[in-house]
């Protein structure tokens, strides 16, 4: 007797022999369905879930293909694969985004398999992948951007099988979400050591014309800087960078950060002395560049970690990383 039950969702956008793909998939990542399970027969679901047979053997057929299952004359369909894939979509692939896919990686069983994705905030190539990933995968993960168009591209992934991660933004209030604040998490990580951010006469926020970092934590530097009567700048003019003594720089791109270093190294300067630094978002390089680089990051190894326990749980997870200022040398 097949342990596999199903029954349409009416309300679903899916086509039918779609929902069934999905089924069968869902239940191989749930441990549901193992290698050697029977599925029900086609005139089992077709009397079962009130679906034609020509839907069942599409389903079946497209299964087929993609080794999920296999047939055997006079005794039905059965599970040749338990490999379950997910599907991972990223920005763009930093240092930082290398962290969380080796977390990731790290904390999923050897039976699931990743394909990642890069959309570089493009979004043509966001609206392609997404389309002709539909009905492949058992979950996906997949970080948004701001573009009035992202919403309803990703209306197209099932709720339950979607994880937005990183941002916060155009995520679906039905989805899971993994999520680092950009606003007041800055705020309140700065004003942690404000006593040492004081020494300097200036903090400047460097804020580049490339970057794609969100908006908000502008608005929320210069309130930091407001309230503790703070000489600061806002600048994004990062070709126009000229390191002075007693400036603090708050960078978001380690671009700007290698020009920072360059221009402390030509002039002489000492940083965390003559100068200081904090970089936005942790990577591994920074805990020993200049004897210790200090950064405002969330921890990527634990979204790493949660996205994952959301593929192997299939639970629903509405949860914010915390954000921290690691202080080191620099500062």
């Amino acid at each position: 007797m097949s342990k596999f039950k199903f029954q349409i969702d009416p309300l679903s956008n899916q086509l039918k022999f779609q929902q069934l793909i999905d089924a069968v998939i869902d239940a191989i990542s749930r441990n549901l369905l193992h290698v050697g399970d029977i599925l029900p027969s086609v005139n089992q679901l077709v009397k079962e879930s009130s679906l034609s047979r020509d839907t069942v053997f599409k389903a079946y057929a497209e299964l087929k293909n993609r080794g999920i299952v296999e047939s055997v004359p006079n005794k039905g369909y059965f599970i040749a694969k338990a490999t379950t894939k997910v599907f991972l979509f990223l920005d763009t692939f930093k240092a930082y985004k290398e962290v969380l896919y080796a977390s990731f990686l790290d904390n999923l069983p050897d039976n699931f398999s990743v394909d990642l994705h890069f959309h570089h905030y493009n979004i043509e190539i966001f609206e392609k992948i997404i389309t002709e990933s539909i009905g492949k995968y058992s979950k996906y993960i997949v970080m948004n951007f701001e573009h009035e168009k992202v919403p309803e591209i990703i209306k197209q992934i099932p709720p339950t099988k979607l994880l937005s991660i990183d941002w916060q933004v155009n995520a679906i209030p039905e989805a899971s979400s993994l999520y680092q604040d950009f606003g007041q998490s800055l705020y309140n990580a700065l004003q942690s050591q404000l006593p040492l951010l004081k020494k300097y006469k200036r903090f400047i926020y460097l804020y580049p014309e490339f970057t794609y970092h969100p908006v908000e934590s502008i608005e929320y530097f210069e309130k930091f800087c407001t309230d503790n009567n703070l000489e600061y700048e806002v600048t994004k003019k990062y070709k126009e960078m000229d390191v002075e003594p007693g400036e603090l720089y708050l960078l978001v791109s380690d671009r700007t950060l290698a020009r920072f270093l360059d221009q402390c190294a030509s002039k002489n300067l000492t940083i965390g002395e003559d100068v200081g630094v904090i970089s936005y978002n942790e990577t591994p390089m920074k805990k020993y560049v200049k004897d210790g680089i200090s950064v405002i990051s969330t921890d990527f190894e634990v979204m790493g970690k949660k996205a994952a326990e959301f593929v192997t749980s299939g639970e629903s997870i509405h949860l914010q990383i915390p954000t921290q200022l690691k202080v080191r040398a620099s500062v």
